[in-house]
């Protein structure tokens, strides 16, 4: 039933409004934790108001929020996922208000999202893209510019033609000035968004070329410009919402293109660590 209320969800993003999608990217990045939320903290956590979560539920065949809870529960129970004396003593301590095990509890849920994302077609259809395509430009800004860099610097081990976008010229004309057919961006993007982002994602889209966003539960613009989008829950109950699961993402992608491109990449692989090494180096050289 999970499935069912998933499939429901994808669908309604064709017609939303921008309140709606902002439910629908929500939910779909929190399966597992949409039956323990009321309409009231699932409004407040999205920023649409209570009746919109209503008339919403309504719009996916449900009479009311009550309803879809149901859906979810009787496919997920109420069983946690965690398995283990030690996780099932921290399974208890969340339930007995340790916020610490409440957020290990979700960390670990979001892990398994993130492994659920890379067996479906939309995935396979973005390794295949990031492994093939000539010039692979990677893009993050602000929080993010890390993790961009790092999924950059770990794909030029594997293939040519990687490089991360660069704000410095002014224009981004090295990424929308080349044909689209030799080119694809991959975009790591969280809340408060990059207004440098959302431009390039917009002409990129304009310039047709092909689009893999990786982002959170709260992007309202990413289906409309990308050809695909990965969400990735980034609340655990910490004061600041974490990012960290997109890089696990990112490990996860570099994995599939290791395996698009075969034992054949190993010879550049050997290549770029002896020139790491002479370059750069490593302690005990």
């Amino acid at each position: 039933m999970t499935e069912s209320v998933r499939r429901r969800l994808v669908e309604s993003l064709a017609t939303a409004t921008n309140a709606e999608k902002a439910l629908a990217n929500y939910m779909l990045a929190n399966l597992n934790g949409v039956p323990f939320e009321t309409s009231a903290t699932l409004a407040a956590k999205v920023g649409v108001s209570e009746p919109t979560v209503g008339r919403f539920c309504r719009t996916l065949g449900y009479a009311r929020f009550k309803d879809l809870k149901e859906d979810l529960r009787d496919n997920i129970g109420t069983q946690p996922w965690l398995a283990g004396d030690r996780l099932k003593e921290f399974r208890d301590r969340s339930q007995n208000g340790d916020a610490l095990a409440r957020s290990l509890e979700l960390e670990i849920a979001a892990l398994l999202r993130i492994y659920e994302i890379a067996n479906t077609k939309e995935w396979a259809r973005a390794v295949k893209r990031l492994a093939n395509t000539p010039q692979l430009f990677v893009a993050g800004f602000q929080t993010e510019r890390g993790i961009a860099q790092y999924f950059a610097n770990q794909l030029q081990y594997l293939r040519p033609g990687v490089q991360l976008a660069d704000i410095a010229g002014g224009n981004f004309s090295e990424i929308l000035l080349n044909p689209p057919k030799s080119t694809c961006l991959v975009i790591f993007e969280a809340r408060r968004y990059s207004r440098l982002n959302l431009l390039l994602a917009q002409e990129a889209k304009r310039a047709k070329i092909p689009i893999t966003l990786v982002t959170d539960a709260f992007c309202d613009w990413g289906r409309d410009l990308a050809d695909e989008m990965f969400v990735v829950p980034t609340e655990f109950g910490m004061f600041w919402e974490s990012t960290a699961q997109m890089a696990s993402l990112g490990n996860l992608l570099i994995n599939g293109i290791f395996n698009e491109l075969g034992v054949a990449i190993e010879g550049r692989m050997n290549r770029v660590s002896e020139l790491h090494g002479k370059i750069t180096g490593y302690v005990g050289d």
